[in-house]
């Protein structure tokens, strides 16, 4: 069982380095991108871009897990191990498929993780609101004074 648990925890490690680096990439982006005013369609393309990109690391980070459960027996091919763990991040939990005894917990960790993940893009994304909120009102009140 601790070995299992070292399992898990390393994944969601690296679920949060996979996160903190897909983040800081799109910090990067969005501080190139502040530097310009930028109206609404802008932003509605800007929000759109970084939705895109935060889903495609929510998936870099399924596929992790999937690839373990590969790599552990723990379903029989990636294909499979991918749909079990995209069901599992997300907490949907459809129960058509399930893991071996001994891994069990993998998956409920996974589900942590994933929730813990889902949060954080969610708090990414209101901040990235909120500052082009504030930036908008910024720029409308200097051009009304």
């Amino acid at each position: 069982m601790l070995r299992t648990l070292l399992y898990a925890f390393g994944l969601m490690a690296l679920c949060v380095a996979i996160h903190a680096a897909g983040l800081a990439r799109a910090f990067y982006w969005l501080d190139r991108s502040a530097e310009r005013p930028r109206p609404f369609l802008r932003w509605t393309g800007l929000l759109i871009v970084v939705a895109g990109w935060t889903v495609l690391v929510h998936l870099v980070e399924i596929m992790a897990w999937a690839l373990f459960y590969v790599w552990k027996d723990g379903m029989p091919d990636f294909q499979t191990a991918l749909y079990f763990s995209a069901v599992t991040y997300t907490t949907t939990g459809y129960g058509d498929l399930v893991l071996p005894k001994d891994l069990r917990l993998i998956g409920a960790v996974e589900a942590l993780t994933g929730i813990l993940m889902c949060g954080w893009s969610t708090g990414f994304f209101f901040a990235l609101v909120g500052r082009i909120h504030v930036g908008t009102k910024g720029r409308a009140e200097s051009v009304t004074r």
